[in-house]
Formats: structure tokens, sequence, C-alpha cells
């Protein structure tokens, strides 16, 4: 049966964020309360981590804050936006107030701080200076929310090639899906935007106080940056964004450009098997892994593999060929089980590799699907249409033959039916430095550049493929420490991430 499709020229869409005029509002304040209890084994807290940790959350302050669900209409409905704070450890010091996103869009940040120091001595440092602003957006986690269990269960195609038919069928699925979730609360899930989350940033500067803030941001927080800077150009004192998106908006576009520096990675990748052929067998020269890894995907597409917890068909195959460096080891070993591997069931190794590589999403992340859903498809200004996702899948298959079997096909928009604000960022003031990933393949290299020939900045390169590793890597954390303090520029570089402590990958 067909599927009513969705083009471009169907799409309603609205005037720019960034160059529409609102009434001016300004919230009364943030309500402080005692912060809630955790679980430290359901947040996944190390044991060295955990004196310190609970040392932070004793000093933790968190509270709410009232906002306008629209605020193009400031005395309408409210909304709530849930914040924490760590103020600075060297008041007599104090440069301001630094708030932090993790990303998503849909991830908490309201523990970021916390996090984010207890990750290293390095990050300690941070809030010695500034006090450290975590956040929920609206949408997300502590702050005021909707649900769509519609999105829980992913809307994926069936396994082995996809056929044209079954694809319409998902197609269909992810229609349904979108159309049942925007029924729950239009009125809230029309203003989930990354626009109106820099909106209600710019409400928590005020409500503490605050001339300027300065911001660290991480994945989509690098677009809530660039929207802040836009919006708010003298609001901002320093910034800093890692693992940056590109500036135009559109996921059929990211689809291809991911694709191809995906099978680029796989280069790499197979390189690094062929020096380890007496442990892996799998070829002496990278073309070899490639063939050999092309040949595994068809066969077990032709014969699939299953038993109560794993199936194995090309897509497996092509994830395990769209590693990062950290898991190269781990992918290789499983590509080696399944090469060997005669029987019809997947071994057990293959099982625990990839509960390794694919943990279960906490329940967090999966209540923020509406979230994630309703924001991207607000502003995502690309082609939903069957017949175009269809075509651009087919010529990926074509062009990227080893891994573009594990990128999904369905559009994620397509069907939503609310309204599309296509983003339009600018030159905002305040300091600005960016930091990118040379082989990465969620936000490649290349939209950083991009991305600062819009905002400006200055662009730091970080030599690993891991997303969003500057906060987490000393020597990377180190220049964003010195960054904040100082407000210089830097234009340098970093390692980066590091597999198994050996060295770093792009030199093996």
């Amino acid at each position: 049966m067909g599927v009513p499709i969705i083009g471009a020229a169907a799409l309603v869409t609205l005037p720019a964020t960034a160059a529409v005029a609102r009434p001016h509002y300004r919230a009364t304040g943030i309500t402080w309360q005692t912060c809630p209890r955790y679980d430290l084994d359901a947040l996944r807290v190390r044991d060295d981590q955990i004196p310190r940790f609970r040392s932070l959350m004793a000093r933790m302050e968190c509270g709410t804050l009232r906002v306008p669900l629209s605020y193009d209409q400031p005395t309408g409905r409210k909304i709530s936006i849930a914040v924490t704070r760590l103020r600075a450890t060297d008041p007599a010091h104090r440069l301001g107030s630094l708030a932090v996103n993790p990303g998503g869009p849909g991830a908490s940040g309201y523990l970021m701080p916390v996090k984010l120091i207890t990750r290293s001595p390095t990050n300690m440092r941070l809030n010695a200076r500034y006090d450290m602003i975590g956040f929920d957006p609206r949408g997300v986690g502590r702050s005021s929310k909707v649900d769509c269990p519609e999105l829980r269960d992913a809307v994926t195609p069936p396994h082995g090639p996809l056929t044209e038919r079954a694809a319409r069928q998902a197609y269909a699925r992810q229609v349904a899906a979108n159309q049942a979730c925007a029924k729950h609360d239009p009125a809230f899930l029309s203003q989930l935007t990354t626009a109106d989350v820099a909106r209600d940033l710019d409400q928590i500067r005020a409500a503490l106080g605050e001339t300027t803030i300065s911001y660290l941001g991480t994945s989509w927080g690098t677009a809530l940056g660039a929207h802040y800077r836009s919006l708010f150009p003298h609001n901002v004192a320093r910034m800093w964004l890692d693992s940056v998106m590109g500036p135009d908006f559109r996921l059929d576009a990211y689809a291809d450009t991911t694709a191809q520096v995906t099978e680029q990675n796989f280069s790499r990748q197979a390189a690094w098997i062929a020096k380890r052929n007496a442990r892996y067998g799998l070829g002496t020269t990278p073309e070899a892994v490639k063939a050999a890894v092309l040949r595994l995907e068809r066969a077990y597409d032709a014969d699939p593999k299953r038993n109560a917890h794993a199936f194995v068909d090309g897509g497996v195959i092509a994830g395990l060929a769209s590693q990062a460096s950290g898991h190269w080891e781990l992918a290789a070993e499983a590509l080696k089980a399944l090469t060997d591997e005669p029987g019809p069931v997947a071994s057990p190794v293959v099982e625990m590799i990839f509960r390794t590589l694919n943990p279960p999403l906490g329940a967090s992340e999966a209540d923020a699907n509406a979230m994630y859903r309703a924001t991207v498809c607000n502003e995502e200004a690309g082609r939903r249409d069957f017949a175009s996702a269809w075509t651009a899948y087919r010529r990926r298959l074509a062009r990227y033959p080893v891994t573009s079997r594990n990128a999904d096909f369905v559009p994620t928009c397509a069907g939503w039916p609310l309204p599309v604000r296509p983003w339009r960022l600018t030159a905002g003031g305040g300091s600005l430095e960016l930091s990118a990933h040379q082989y990465e393949t969620t936000t490649p290299y290349g939209w950083a550049k991009q991305m600062q020939a819009v905002i400006g900045g200055t662009v730091l390169t970080v030599d690993d493929d891991v997303h969003a590793s500057a906060v987490s890597v000393p020597e990377c954390a180190a220049h964003i420490v010195a960054y904040f303090d100082t407000g210089r520029p830097d234009a340098g570089q970093c390692h980066g991430a590091a597999p198994d402590g050996a060295g770093h990958a792009a030199q093996t």
C-alpha cells in the first residue's frame, strides 16, 4: 500500500527564528529548593569517583525557573526549567557563570557540572573561577516535558537487504509515529526549538544576575551555543563548542556527508586490521580487508544468523566497520568470529561484543525521544518525501558499499505535521572557540569550518575520531580550562582520545 508523500514543498515554513522580533520577557527569578537524591549505581558513577561526586552533590544548588512556553506570547502559558549551580570555589577571582550542555537534543544537563568536574582534576579547575550552571532544556528531564510513547519503539526495516516495499512500510510507520506524537500537546511540541532553548538560557542568565554568561557545549549543544550568540550577541562572555554541527540543518545533506566520512574512516580501520593479519586473518592490505568485509556483509545478508539475543545480517557487519578507533579491537574480534563461524547461530563472543558496542539506553535517554524528535523536526529543512529518501539511500549504497548499510533509511521527520522554522545563524559577540575532531563521523571536521565561516571563532583540532571527547581527555581539557581563564583564542591541536591507552589511534 502506498504512503502519503510529504515533499519539501508541502512543509509549512515560518520565518527564521533569529530574524523575528519578540516581546520582551524577564523571568522573576530562580526558586531554589532541596536537590533530589540520586542512586549513584544508576548514574554509573565509578567507585573511585564516588567520594568526589558526593562532595559535589552536597554543595550543588537546585532550582526552577518559570519561562513563557512561547516568547511571542510572554503573558501566556508558562513552563518550568530545572537549573543547578555549583558556586565558584575561588570567589575572590570569580569570572562569572559558565553554563554547560551535553547535546542531544534531549540530553539532560542537570548534573553535567558535577559529571564534568568529576571526570578529571583538570576539569575541576573550571569550577575555581566560575559558577558552573547545569540545566535541563525544555522538554527534558526535570523541566516541563511531553511524553511520546509512540517513539520508544524504533521504526526499523526488516533484516537483510532493504527492498523498496519494506522501505515504504518503514516509512509509513515513521509517518504514523510522528503524527501521533504531535497530537499529544502540539502547543508545547511546536515550541521545542534550539532558538527557544537559547531564549530560556538567557532567562537563566538574567535570573542569576549576570550581565553576560559563558558557555560550554558539545554536539547539539554547539547548535544551542551558535543560536545563543546569534540571538544575544551582547550577552556572551566566553564560549567553547566541541564536535560542532554544521550551520545548515538538513538531515538529508547530513546523511550524505556522514556516509562519506564513515567510509573514509573505515579505510583507517582496515589499515589497522591489516597490520594485525596474524591475529584477525582478514587480509594483509587495507584493500584485502575491505574486500573481505564486503564479502562478509553479502554472505550474512544471504544467510543471516540469529539466536535469542542477537541477529546478524549485512547491516550488522557494516556497523562493525563503522566504529571509532577505541572499538576497533572489539570490532575486529567480532569480524573474525563471524568469518570463522560455520554454524547457523551467532556465537557468545559476538553477543558479548554487541552488548559492549551497543549498551541499552537509560530511562532518561529513552524518555527524551519527544524532545529530540520535536526539536529536530521543527527546524530541519531537508526533504522528507519517500522518493527522495529512497533515491539517496540507493545512491549511498553504491558510493559507500562497506559502511552505508549501517545508516537508517527512514527520514526522521517523515510526516511531522508542525511548522518548520529553519536556522538562521549570524556572527555574534563575545569570545568563541570551536574544537573539531579530525576523523570524527558523527559531526565531521568540515562542519566546524563551515560553522566558523558563519558565526566566527577559532578552531582547535583534536587528533582523534571520538565524538565530544575534548572534555574527557586531560590534554584537551587543559586547552579548554586555559581558554575560559584567559579568553585567548587557541588555534592549536591536542591528541584526543587514544584506544586502550596504547598510543594515539591515528598513528598506530
